[in-house]
């Protein structure tokens, strides 16, 4: 499974305005609903369960890293929406650091394999010093884009 076929390009934030965990999780949300990948109706339920997620604990993996996520009925596939903090954001990550790279999950309720899959590309793009580095420095949707693009490839290589 490639980044590239479940980040919804055009739900890329390059430049995150949230300062709050909630505040991340409702911007990332709503750049998916806004794309036409959750409706509507279902933002606020989505939003709901990713924060429910993070009461079982944080999604903030450290390394300035986090991977909010869900399992929910409301999507048929898995989609990723793909955010950069410019300032950084506290997010309760497990090393106490503040968050600049976010990689929100919402999969379907009947798919965990799909789901682990995907957080597993996530997991493993992300333990590259690299790919971490050069996400921050992105500037623009394009950027991330082809910085996914390739990661997609260096997987296959």
């Amino acid at each position: 499974m490639k980044l590239t076929e479940f980040v919804v390009k055009e739900s890329i934030i390059p430049d995150l305005s949230a300062t709050t965990k909630e505040d991340v999780i409702r911007e990332m949300v709503a750049s998916l609903r806004s794309t036409g990948a959750i409706a509507a109706s279902d933002e606020e339920s989505v939003v709901a369960a990713i924060l429910k997620r993070e009461e079982l604990g944080s999604t903030g993996i450290g390394n300035g890293v986090a991977v909010p996520h869900t399992k929910h009925p409301v999507v048929d596939q898995i989609r990723a929406a793909v955010a950069i903090s410019r300032g950084g954001v506290e997010f309760d990550s497990l090393d106490g650091e503040d968050v600049y790279i976010f990689f929100l999950v919402v999969s379907p309720s009947d798919r965990p394999g799909d789901h682990l899959r995907g957080l597993e590309n996530i997991s493993r793009h992300l333990r590259n010093s690299d790919f971490c580095n050069f996400l921050k420095q992105s500037q623009t949707v394009g950027d991330i884009w082809d910085l996914l693009l390739e990661g997609d490839d260096s997987d296959q290589a």
